[in-house]
C-alpha cells in the first residue's frame, strides 16, 4: 500500500525579538557565565523571549497564521535582571516579575491560537531568554548590565535547519 507523501510543515514560534542594541546586552549576559564542558551557549542571533512554541504546522496554513496571530498590542517594559540555572540544565535570564503587559499579550495570543484550532502549551508561562542548554554546573553571574527592554511588538519566527527567520513583525 502506497503511503501518501506528508504535506510540508513549517516549524514556528511566537517571540519577543530583540533589536541589535538589546541583543548586544543579552550577549554580554551570556558571556558572563562560566560554562562547563559540553554546555551549548545560544548563538547571539537566536537570543529571544518565546511567547508560544507552535511546532511544525502545515506550510499551507502560513497565510492564515500570519493574519490570525495579529492581536491587540500595548507596549510594555520587560526588565530581565536575574540569571538562573534551571533544574534541567537550562541557563536563563529572567525577570523578577512578569509585567502585566506581557501576561496580557501571552493570553491574547493563546486565545488567537485556540481560534486557529491550535492548542497552546498547558504549562505555566515563565518568560526568559535561554542563555545555554546542557549547562548543569555552570557558574551563574551575580550581576550584569540591566536589560530594560521596551517591548514594542512581537514576531512570528520560523526555525529551519538551525536558522531563525522572522516571518512577520507585529509592531
Amino acid at each position: 500500500m502506497d503511503e501518501q507523501a506528508k504535506p510540508p510543515t513549517t516549524r514556528l514560534f511566537l517571540a519577543l525579538w530583540p533589536d541589535p542594541a538589546l541583543r548586544h546586552l543579552l550577549t554580554g549576559w551570556r558571556d558572563a557565565w562560566v560554562w562547563p564542558k559540553g554546555a551549548a551557549p545560544v548563538h547571539a542571533d537566536k537570543l529571544h523571549v518565546t511567547l508560544h512554541f507552535l511546532g511544525g504546522l502545515p506550510s499551507d496554513r502560513l497565510p492564515e497564521l500570519l493574519d490570525g496571530l495579529k492581536v491587540p498590542f500595548e507596549p510594555f517594559r520587560l526588565d530581565l535582571m536575574r540569571a538562573a540555572l534551571w533544574h534541567n540544565g537550562i541557563a536563563v535570564l529572567e525577570p523578577d516579575l512578569t509585567p502585566p503587559g506581557l501576561a496580557a499579550l501571552h493570553t491574547r495570543l493563546s486565545d488567537a491560537l485556540v481560534a486557529l484550532g491550535l492548542q497552546p502549551e498547558a504549562r505555566r508561562y515563565r518568560p526568559h531568554v535561554t542563555m545555554a542548554r546542557r549547562a548543569a554546573g555552570a557558574t551563574v553571574p551575580t550581576d550584569g548590565p540591566p536589560v530594560l527592554w521596551d517591548v514594542r511588538g512581537y514576531a512570528l519566527v520560523e526555525s529551519k535547519n538551525g536558522v531563525y527567520t522572522m516571518l512577520r513583525d507585529y509592531a
